[in-house]
């Protein structure tokens, strides 16, 4: 299992960590944003296929924002699986 730490860019959250193990993310972590809704979202992913979750969140907007916490976390995952 390997950890991994993001800092996401123009949304709330401040910071962003999971763990793969074998393509499966793990412990994810948001700190800051929305606190219910990320960690639902975090409960929800939790052991759920990497790439997968890329897919489905990609592109996810929070608003007016060009971004949202779900879209930060699909990059950085597909950061994270790039390595």
């Amino acid at each position: 299992m390997k950890s991994y730490s993001y800092s996401p860019q123009n949304v709330c959250s401040k910071k962003i960590t999971f763990d793969l193990d074998g393509g499966k993310l793990k412990n994810i972590d948001f700190t800051g944003g929305c606190p219910g809704n990320l960690s639902a979202i975090s409960k929800l992913l939790e052991g759920k296929d990497a790439k997968e979750t890329v897919a489905m969140l990609k592109g996810h907007k929070c608003g007016a924002k060009p971004t949202s916490c779900a879209d930060q976390l699909a990059i950085a995952v597909e950061q994270a699986l790039s390595e």
